[in-house]
């Protein structure tokens, strides 16, 4: 049998979740906010004092319980008003395949060309090594801003304005992604390898069928940071976008705003559709995310 805890014990641990449960209650009350802005009528929107819950919860609801299913369907149909337009009356849906394309293509690209790269730095003996390393980590320390301009002449030279490719191509490789991943890979034991090439594994064949199996938390670290940075970009896009049936999910938004600078109702259901690509992404991987997290730190 398990032996109880002191009293006091339980009790801090008791404050420590009580403590952890209100700082996550009010992290997520910006999330719930959005949401429930974009699910509200158009009439409420701007109500003094606000409305927490939405009219479809608690008027809807209650009218379906009753049997009025007319006046359920009004008020379904305008809380939804705002969604239901930026679908039909904007180009959503081609920002979002857009954003999606950019940003899937982007994560797989930085995957495989950042593990090759820290597979080399963290297992392969070369001259120059640890030089050619440091100097790679040392361009973390220049501004992104500063590069716009040499990229932008690039890509124009290149005649990609106005394409996907424009956005893309620069997302393909991360100082950050090479440092994470050869940091992971450090920690894995060097026999392995030594091992497999006893028996007659190829260079290739030891990075695709042992350091990447091994490195899978590692790889889903990364995997969640650069699809949310590819998805949240808006500066590069809107630099090299011109046209609006290239633009990605927020340079799209900012248009709506731009359009409709009271209408904070559409905003918020640009915002919640931006919004859950991302909650998905961390929901399907987390566990992979705080392994990476937990052992990349240890030291093999």
């Amino acid at each position: 049998m398990k032996p109880l805890q002191p009293w006091g014990s339980r009790a801090g641990h008791f404050f420590l979740y009580a403590i952890l449960t209100f700082w996550a209650v009010v992290s997520l009350l910006p999330l719930y906010w959005v949401f429930t802005t974009a699910m509200q009528m158009p009439n409420q929107v701007m109500a003094v004092p606000p409305k927490f819950v939405p009219a479809v919860i608690s008027q809807a609801i209650p009218l379906l319980s009753a049997g009025e299913t007319e006046a359920f369907r009004e008020i379904v149909t305008e809380s939804f008003s705002h969604l239901t337009y930026l679908y039909t009356g904007t180009r959503m849906v081609r920002w979002f395949i857009n954003s999606l394309f950019i940003g899937i293509a982007a994560t797989f690209g930085i995957l495989l060309l950042d593990s090759m790269a820290a597979f080399s730095f963290a297992k392969k003996e070369f001259p120059g090594k640890e030089f050619l390393f440091w100097v790679m980590i040392s361009t973390m320390m220049i501004p992104g801003q500063v590069m716009l301009v040499p990229m932008f002449m690039i890509v124009r030279e290149l005649g990609l304005m106005n394409h996907p490719f424009a956005v893309l191509l620069p997302q393909l490789s991360m100082v950050f992604g090479v440092f994470l991943l050869r940091q992971f890979m450090k920690t894995i034991p060097s026999d392995m390898m030594e091992a497999a090439r006893i028996d007659g594994a190829s260079g290739w064949a030891i990075y695709w069928r042992i350091m990447l199996p091994l490195a899978k938390p590692g790889l889903a670290t990364l995997g969640i940071f650069t699809f949310m940075a590819s998805w949240n970009s808006f500066l590069w896009p809107l630099i090299v976008m011109q046209r609006p049936e290239w633009f990605t999910l927020p340079v799209g938004l900012k248009t709506l705003q731009d359009q409709n600078l009271v209408n904070y109702g559409l905003l918020m259901s640009g915002a919640a559709v931006a919004a859950i690509p991302m909650i998905i992404v961390f929901l399907l991987f987390q566990q992979y995310f705080i392994k990476g997290l937990t052992l990349g730190g240890v030291k093999g």
